[in-house]
């Protein structure tokens, strides 16, 4: 489990660090608010704690972008701003969970899986799944853009349910080989991925989303940036 920690104090960093360790999770530290923007912005975390009160860039500020480029990706907000205005201004940037220091880790560490839990449960088994202009339906395999039908191929339709029920996680050429050997389509020669990835990007120009190639890993699916710029 990849977990970003954001937080500034070395000394707490350091420990939370060691525990969330022995908890099981793979932890990257950000001592600051550029260092977690780009930490986020380059690897594929399934968790992030934020402090608010992060030096350089806030940790306010680094949620605010965050939810505009990885809107699935849950966040608790570890902060020592325990007024009601500073609860509200997280919860309301998008954080999952608010904890106040000082806290006991247990408590912690019960909250974090709890947002986990939600966060997997909120993905449906079956019926709509989406990110920003783009809607699939999985039972009609079925695509739209801002309401305009998409047409896709079988295989298509499979590589964009797998990529939109992965979004913000890289997925693997050997996991789209698998999803359509299940799914009964053929399945070609070494470049029917890129293939493929290449053909749904031009059906996706205006949904909002983008497919990015993460090199010797596979592809993410994932909002657009705010500067509209690849990944």
């Amino acid at each position: 489990m990849q977990l970003l920690l954001a937080e500034d104090d070395p000394i707490l960093a350091n420990g939370l660090t060691a525990q969330l360790n022995g908890a099981g999770f793979t932890v990257e530290h950000a001592p600051n608010g550029p260092v977690a923007e780009f930490l986020l912005s380059r690897q594929n975390f399934d968790i992030a704690i934020i402090d608010l009160g992060l030096p350089m860039i806030d940790g306010l500020t680094v949620l605010k972008k965050l939810r505009a480029t990885r809107p699935n990706l849950p966040v608790v907000v570890l902060t020592a701003l325990d007024k009601l205005d500073s609860r509200l201004a997280g919860l309301n940037a998008g954080a999952d969970d608010y904890m106040t220091k000082p806290f006991d880790f247990p408590e912690l560490e019960a909250r974090l899986r709890a947002v986990l839990r939600r966060s997997r449960a909120a993905a449906p088994a079956n019926g709509d799944v989406g990110v920003a202009g783009l809607n699939f339906d999985r039972a009609a395999r079925r695509a739209v853009i801002h309401g305009d039908p998409v047409e896709l191929s079988p295989r298509e339709a499979t590589l964009l349910e797998l990529l939109l029920l992965h979004a913000d996680k890289v997925v693997t050429k050997e996991q789209i080989a698998a999803a359509w050997t299940e799914d009964g389509t053929e399945v070609g020669g070494g470049n029917t991925a890129e293939v493929h990835i290449h053909r749904l990007r031009r059906k996706l120009e205006g949904s909002g989303i983008e497919i990015r190639t993460v090199r010797g890993l596979g592809y993410l699916l994932a909002a657009e940036r705010s500067d509209g710029r690849p990944g």
